[in-house]
């Protein structure tokens, strides 16, 4: 008898950021072929077990209009808004309709933008709209919002799924505090704002990436958790400047972030050595190699200040509030220097600012390549042990298929929201980019679902899924991508057979 739920085919999605109260805020578009995903899904092996696995960031309560970095006495108002807006009403009528069907198993897995599924009382409020008071179905939706993933038995294969943020330093849970915020809810206490302590990814989303999208819709469809990100906001509105002020803090907490991932997926204790810190990153990372070097080409006068600024704060990056000596010898904070840099970026020409921040954004972007082993793939591999055969993450909306070796098998399935498809022709040129650019400062919804370089869309229509069968000859494991309405057999990209 195996120790883990037995099925006779795994689905796996994750990503999804369901969220924002106005179309025009919300990342997924594709809402009505997920619910006929769900819906194929449901209708697959009938007289066999199956589960739908939601591998994390389901929700997007960052999106949602809120000062805090976590909804606590709101939580439940929060997530029944999201759940009854009509962009989203539809997919959860078919998760519904999923787990009123026999042999189904619907598992919901904790992400960094929807923490707030930790919480009972969000627990009940999810289960109650799926399945109401009826028993039977209340019992096909699990919950895994400890940190410990969900593992599963698929034929002779073990089957392992975590969103990935558990390795991320920018993005990891503080599960004891969640539990801590749990208990308080329960004795009928709230949470100070000032007691929760947010990571540095959920800070740059709250202090910096959301005002900026109040014009720039379209700037979270990159992922925002990288030092390059700064020189792109910068460029694209300037004001925000002293809202990023503190980003010498932001990027501190990533670095003491990078102590606590070890803790992750692990069971080896509860502290991390000093040497398991990753190093503070360099203003090139902070800023970008190629907006960096625009400031020096760029700004004729003062170029010996620049680079004396820049070798200043990269000596003191990654130092929470870290003191920063000006050129006179007085002491400073972060903010000066960055308040010298927004200056020096008024010297540049915004189209082309615009154009080596992106190039800095998507610097070595293997999107597209989905055997890349990156640091999601080596940092969750190294933790996992021997005995799961497939490996199946989220997170970074980078759909991967991975032969370890061995007979196993390493997933990442992938985004459901928009994803932008930029090309090295589209940054490497400064005629090709103005067309891009225009797109980009119009800074809509609309303007990017409509827009076309080089015959193809600048949106790419790409919604990834895993799944994960047993057959008459053992398991097989395949990346697909979801086409048209959902209800159709899903493209298969990668297959891997285990024996």
């Amino acid at each position: 008898m195996s120790d883990f739920p037995v099925y006779d085919e795994v689905h796996v999605i994750s990503d999804i950021h369901m969220g924002g109260a106005e179309p025009n805020f919300q990342v997924l578009r594709e809402t009505e072929r997920l619910a006929g995903y769900i819906g194929w899904v449901a209708g697959q092996c009938p007289e066999g077990d199956v589960a739908l696995v939601l591998n994390g960031d389901v929700f997007d309560t960052l999106a949602e209009k809120t000062q805090d970095y976590i909804v606590v006495e709101k939580a439940v108002q929060v997530v029944e808004q999201i759940m009854q807006n009509p962009s989203f009403s539809r997919i959860w009528d078919a998760l519904a309709a999923f787990v009123a069907a026999p042999g189904r198993t619907l598992v919901f897995i904790i992400g960094n933008h929807d923490i707030e599924i930790s919480f009972a009382t969000v627990q009940r409020l999810i289960v109650k709209r799926l399945a109401g008071d009826d028993l039977l179905k209340r019992a096909r939706i699990e919950f895994s919002t400890i940190g410990a993933g969900f593992t599963c038995t698929v034929g002779e294969s073990r089957v392992y799924c975590t969103h990935g943020n558990e390795v991320d330093a920018w993005n990891y849970n503080r599960y004891e505090d969640l539990a801590k915020v749990g208990r308080r809810l329960n004795a009928g206490r709230g949470l100070a704002p000032k007691e929760w302590v947010p990571n540095a990814g959920t800070r740059m989303v709250k202090e910096v990436m959301n005002p900026v999208k109040e014009k720039y819709k379209w700037i979270d469809l990159l992922k925002p958790e990288t030092q390059a990100a700064v020189g792109t906001l910068l460029v694209l509105d300037p004001s925000q400047a002293r809202k990023i002020g503190d980003l010498v803090s932001i990027v501190g907490e990533r670095v003491s972030g990078s102590k606590q991932v070890n803790q992750r997926l692990s069971a080896e204790g509860f502290q991390a050595s000093e040497s398991a810190a990753t190093a503070p990153k360099s203003v090139d990372q902070l800023l970008g190699a190629n907006l960096s070097q625009g400031l020096r080409d760029y700004q004729l006068q003062d170029t010996q200040d620049v680079d004396a600024m820049l070798l200043q704060s990269e000596a003191n990056l990654g130092t929470p509030n870290g003191q920063l000596f000006e050129q006179d010898g007085q002491l400073g904070t972060g903010q000066l220097i960055l308040d010298r840099l927004t200056g020096w970026l008024r010297n540049i020409p915004k189209e082309e600012a615009l154009r080596r921040a992106m190039k800095d954004w998507l610097a070595g972007d293997k999107t597209f390549d989905h055997q890349d082993q990156d640091d999601t793939y080596k940092e969750v591999t190294a933790v996992v042990g021997d005995a799961i055969d497939f490996i199946v993450t989220g997170h970074t909306h980078l759909e991967r298929a991975i032969d370890m070796g061995s007979g196993r098998y390493y997933f990442n399935c992938g985004t459901w929201i928009r994803l932008l498809r930029f090309t090295e022709q589209m940054l490497n040129d400064k005629a090709a980019f103005a067309p891009v650019y225009e797109v980009l400062l119009n800074g809509s919804m609309e303007s990017i679902d409509g827009a076309s370089f080089g015959g193809q869309s600048f949106v790419m229509d790409q919604t990834s899924a895993v799944s994960i069968k047993k057959t008459a000859t053992g398991v097989v494991g395949s990346l697909t991508h979801v086409l048209a309405d959902g209800r159709g057999e899903p493209e298969v990209i990668q297959t891997f057979a285990r024996a």
